[in-house]
């Protein structure tokens, strides 16, 4: 009997007979890698991770293949807009108004049980030389439809805001991974020295649901996250304090800029550190860009009327121009060559449900009647400014929101739940065909039937406007080849002109 059992691994057989095997996986490898079989390069899917100069990590650098766009503007409207009262006409909605939707008897969603089949309280008309069908929530956006390219059949993969929020921006529901403009300024840089690669600008009324991480650099490396500020909050920090004279300041400023430097030459590896440098660098830059393109002041009284900046005296007038004044200043840095602007229009819930975004549950008509004359003027100005200044020619503009909205009201509620299987989302400018339609939900607005597109597809459609090829962006990370499309997505060829 033996007192100490063998271990397997001490087994002389079965470590030959495992060894061998282990042997020949590798040479099976290494014979597949060769050919290109192997499923991280088929059809020749190798990643194509830019080469960053960690002391110049905002150069520009030439993407995949030739692009329809050099920039991006997002307009991300938190809380989930409904496309039911803003976008989507259903005259089956209309018509069923009050009935109960088809297969829906126990149908249960994020807040609890559905009431009926419930239309717009809004009027759907006509909109622009093409007729498409904008509500009445939406005026001033209805005048510009001609130049959009609307996605109708858009599904995500949650029902809760924060993931959902965080899916719309990274292209994952948890926390951690890098937002879209990150992925963008790592692979293309900016052509703007001066000002910040990326920039997000939070709503006039606070930052959304999931805060940082909608502009967030994930395991990217830092410099590539979104600098954060609006028409009313400035960076902090930015002026040289009153004791401090200017020539007293430039001294120092080089004076560390050459320990620095020096520090450098003796580790040259040492990547953290000539990062430290270039964003130092770019925060003495940003002391004489950024007062001058946050600046409004300048702009014409006309532009200010286009937009909506030059009202007040009411609480919807005095958000609209708050919100005004950020589209202004989103033109200002699209116009100074910014790559990637993310604009948003809601925030966290402050003061109670619907209040401060677009999460509709309670009472949408009184809710949407704020919300809506905040977005539209604004949005609209900033669609017209851009395409009189001829910067659609370059930039994408892309409207989304994290999930749409259910058809029907909520029992013993008047608004709508949350509803990930089928919403809205649009693009306009550079490379997209316009007027134009994509996909569609069913006959009452409640999941996508036809074109489907993911966000993933949405995704990897932005990318590829930009000359980037979504399956070879990649950053390894964790043993991983990362992208922000995970293993999933295709272009959305229709839409693109």
């Amino acid at each position: 009997m033996t007192l100490f059992p063998r271990h397997p691994l001490l087994n002389r057989r079965r470590f030959l007979a495992e060894a061998g095997i282990g042997l020949g996986s590798i040479a099976l490898t290494h014979l597949l890698s060769g050919q290109g079989l192997l499923a991280a390069n088929v059809a020749g899917k190798d990643p194509l991770r830019p080469r960053i100069d960690s002391s110049k990590p905002f150069a520009p650098r030439d993407p995949h293949f030739a692009p329809r766009a050099k920039n991006v503007l997002m307009i991300f409207c938190s809380g989930a807009c409904s496309q039911l009262d803003t976008f989507d006409y259903k005259p089956e909605l209309i018509r069923r108004h009050g009935q109960p939707m088809p297969g829906g008897d126990a149908l249960i969603t994020f807040q609890g049980q559905q009431g009926a089949l419930t239309r717009s309280p809004w009027e759907f008309r006509p909109r622009g030389q093409s007729g498409k069908m904008v509500s009445d929530l939406l005026p001033h956006l209805g005048e510009m439809v001609d130049d959009l390219c609307f996605i109708h059949s858009m599904q995500g993969k949650t029902n809760t805001h924060g993931p959902g929020e965080n899916f719309m921006s990274t292209g994952y529901t948890l926390d951690g991974f890098p937002s879209m403009g990150a992925w963008v300024t790592y692979a293309l840089g900016t052509a703007d020295q001066s000002l910040p690669a990326y920039v997000a600008i939070p709503d006039p009324r606070g930052k959304p649901q999931n805060s940082v991480n909608n502009w967030g650099p994930g395991f990217l490396p830092a410099a590539f996250q979104g600098t954060a500020f609006n028409a009313s909050s400035a960076i902090r920090n930015l002026a040289r304090p009153a004791a401090i004279g200017a020539d007293e300041d430039r001294s120092t400023r080089e004076f560390l800029r050459r320990l620095n430097e020096r520090h450098l030459e003796q580790y040259p590896g040492d990547t953290e550190l000539a990062a430290r440098i270039a964003s130092y660098e770019l925060a003495a830059r940003m002391q004489l860009s950024v007062p001058g393109v946050a600046d409004l002041q300048d702009e014409p009284e006309h532009i200010l009327k286009m937009y909506g900046a030059d009202e007040g005296g009411s609480k919807i007038k005095d958000l609209r121009s708050a919100y005004a004044k950020n589209c202004i200043l989103a033109r200002r840095l699209i116009e100074q060559g910014v790559r990637f602007v993310q604009l948003f229009n809601g925030a966290y819930q402050t003061g109670g449900e619907g209040v401060s975004n677009w999460d509709g549950h309670k009472d949408i008509a009184n809710q949407y009647s704020v919300h809506g004359p905040v977005l539209d003027k604004p949005t609209a100005g900033l669609l017209r400014d851009l395409k009189q200044r001829g910067l659609l020619k370059d930039t994408l503009v892309v409207w989304c929101t994290e999930f749409g909205r259910m058809p029907t009201f909520q029992k013993g509620a008047q608004g709508r739940d949350h509803n990930p299987r089928g919403f809205t989302c649009w693009l306009a400018g550079a490379g997209v065909k316009a007027p134009f339609s994509h996909g569609a939900t069913d006959d009452f607005g409640y999941t996508a039937v036809q074109d489907v597109v993911t966000v993933y597809d949405f995704h990897a459609t932005v990318l590829h406007l930009l000359g980037l090829d979504h399956e070879r962006l990649t950053f390894y990370h964790n043993g991983l080849e990362r992208r922000l499309t995970d293993v999933h997505g295709h272009v959305v060829k229709p839409v693109l002109a």
